[in-house]
């Protein structure tokens, strides 16, 4: 028989760890984006990309995941947690939006890697930027302790 739960005793759901890191997650590559659409470095098409928000946080794996010296989409996707198809994808719209490229693999004449343009180095540069600036923000919003204690906390669980 099914029993109603109360409101209270249904809150977990809406107040659980991985939920509320879900929602800091969110909200912190929107304000990095929000910052690179801003910022005067980004080149204007990828600026407007980013205002019009087609520039969303699955290409944000790309700058956070894609090595200086370039890397294989395989391992790409899975430093990213995606899947092969899914980063190919993404790879495919970066590379018209002239952030990456794809180039011969030195090590191996078969396969392929991905690599920052020009471009993407600068998008990378203004990503560094954005994140120093979004997360002055969160020590500022929560506190320098806070923010140092929620720093380590998710290292050491991230890294555990």
């Amino acid at each position: 028989m099914f029993t109603r739960l109360s409101s209270r005793a249904d809150d977990w759901r809406q107040t659980h760890l991985g939920r509320l890191m879900g929602h800091a997650l969110r909200r912190f590559d929107a304000r990095v984006l929000q910052l690179m659409a801003r910022d005067v470095q980004v080149p204007l098409a990828l600026s407007n990309l980013a205002a019009r928000e087609q520039v969303g946080a699955a290409h944000v794996h790309i700058t956070r995941h894609l090595s200086l010296q370039g890397d294989r989409l395989t391992d790409l996707a899975e430093r990213a947690g995606m899947t092969k198809q899914a980063m190919a994808s993404l790879v495919d719209q970066c590379e018209a939006w002239g952030l990456v490229t794809r180039e011969a693999d030195p090590h191996d004449a078969r396969a392929r890697r991905v690599c920052f343009t020009p471009t993407g180095l600068a998008w990378l540069e203004a990503f560094r930027a954005a994140v120093t600036q979004a997360e002055a923000e969160f020590r500022a919003a929560v506190g320098a302790e806070v923010a140092t204690v929620v720093a380590l906390g998710l290292e050491a669980y991230a890294n555990g």
